[in-house]
């Protein structure tokens, strides 16, 4: 099997068997984002994507779980996905999930009748990054989406099946829209209501390009109090009945997980405590 580069999963795709089937992201413009930088964006040929898995399928017959990366391979054609998939199923009978990275816009521009072809053939699960519920924020972090563009794709996976699990991040807006980007991030939670929220929080490396901003005091980043103050306005505001809730991601400053709205109080209380307490997880321990 050949992997190219870097290649990036979800944390609970962790005992799954990756498929690169494109290499890096095809926006890749985003300012907060240090991966694929310096990456060209490439379609793999799905002859070769098969070939991959024919050198290695014996050597996982029992394999239950599948993910198609790299950053976003619904962008694929869906001939393609097509192919993929029933190859998938032809030839790992015990699998039980696959799932891919999608954007919001790889999902509007397939028609439903294309996402349900895709849903019949096992694409169960797909991994969405909103980042912001906010369009100034998501301008701001040249995202190249709107909330409308989020809306319009859940409607189209709730419409096919599609479970759902969406990356938001803290701080993301600075200090300057930190309370915009909570409460309009908990308006389109409560709007879309996915099956997943998981809650990151902002971190800068040099070879994003936010960080120039960062450095010139452009962007100004919070404090650990700042960015569970923005989690606790989050969770404040967000009507989300049923949704698993997760800040567990090794970017964040105190791990809180529950469901919404039952467990909504009890993880508030944690950010007071942890607020009270000031035990933060140390920023060296802060990777991702």
């Amino acid at each position: 099997m050949k992997y190219y580069g870097n290649v990036y999963r979800p944390p609970s795709e962790a005992s799954s068997l990756i498929i690169q089937a494109t290499i890096g992201c095809s926006h890749n413009s985003c300012t907060f984002c240090y991966m694929y930088k310096g990456e060209p964006f490439i379609v793999r040929d799905i002859e070769d994507i098969i070939a991959d898995l024919e050198d290695i399928r014996e050597y996982f017959p029992r394999i239950r779980r599948i993910f198609i990366a790299d950053g976003d391979a619904l962008v694929l054609k869906t001939e393609h996905l097509i192919k993929l998939l029933d190859y998938i199923n032809e030839n790992f009978p015990n699998v039980e999930r696959i799932s891919s990275y999608a954007t919001a816009g790889d999902i509007n521009r397939k028609s439903t009748e294309e996402l349900k072809e895709l849903y019949k053939r096992g694409l169960h699960m797909l991994y969405i990054g909103f980042e912001s519920g906010d369009d100034e924020i998501l301008k701001d972090i040249k995202k190249g989406l709107t909330v409308k563009d989020y809306v319009d794709s859940m409607k189209k996976c709730k419409e096919v099946g599609f479970s759902t699990s969406i990356t938001i991040i803290a701080g993301l807006g600075g200090v300057d829209k930190m309370e915009q980007n909570a409460i309009n991030t908990a308006k389109l939670i409560s709007e879309t209501k996915p099956d997943y929220v998981s809650y990151l929080t902002m971190r800068i490396y040099e070879n994003a390009p936010i960080y120039k901003d960062y450095v010139s005091g452009k962007f100004k980043m919070p404090s650990a109090e700042g960015i569970l103050y923005e989690m606790k306005l989050f969770l404040e505001n967000v009507d989300s009945q049923g949704t698993v809730f997760r800040s567990n991601h090794a970017s964040n400053y105190v791990p809180l997980k529950g469901t919404l709205n039952e467990d909504r109080q009890a993880m508030i209380d944690l950010i007071d405590t942890s607020l009270e307490n000031k035990n933060f997880r140390p920023d060296f321990l802060r990777g991702l």
